[in-house]
């Protein structure tokens, strides 16, 4: 086998190894197709922008643009709120920024309500 097998794209791990059609990755069990990787460049190209546009980048500072109920929080997060640091993560049904909210601490917030500060 002197062909070199690509890095897995969750971790960077370096000691992929073929299983049937697949790749796997022992260090974190992830398992992708060859061609999968090729025809989309990996899922590092992903590109996601905020409410307005704007593309956003891990450690960017983003605002809140309208007012958001927030489970067990008798307030909510409230429009023009500013989050640092933002993380970005292939989340749940369409939450990909991972954050700390100042009072409400860690959780996930769709793009499409934040912008770019």
């Amino acid at each position: 086998m002197s062909e070199t097998l690509p890095p897995c794209p969750a971790c960077s791990g370096t000691y992929a190894y073929e299983m049937g059609a697949l790749l796997v990755c022992p260090e974190c069990g992830h398992e992708w197709s060859p061609s999968e990787e090729s025809a989309h460049g990996g899922s590092r190209d992903r590109v996601v922008k905020d409410a307005v546009g704007n593309v956003l980048a891990d450690g960017d500072t983003v605002t809140v643009v309208r007012t958001l109920k927030v489970k067990g929080s008798p307030t909510g997060i409230k429009a023009g709120t500013k989050v640092r640091n933002i993380r970005l993560v292939d989340g749940v049904d369409g939450h990909d920024i991972d954050c700390k909210v100042d009072g409400f601490g860690a959780m996930q917030l769709k793009s499409s309500v934040v912008k770019k500060a």
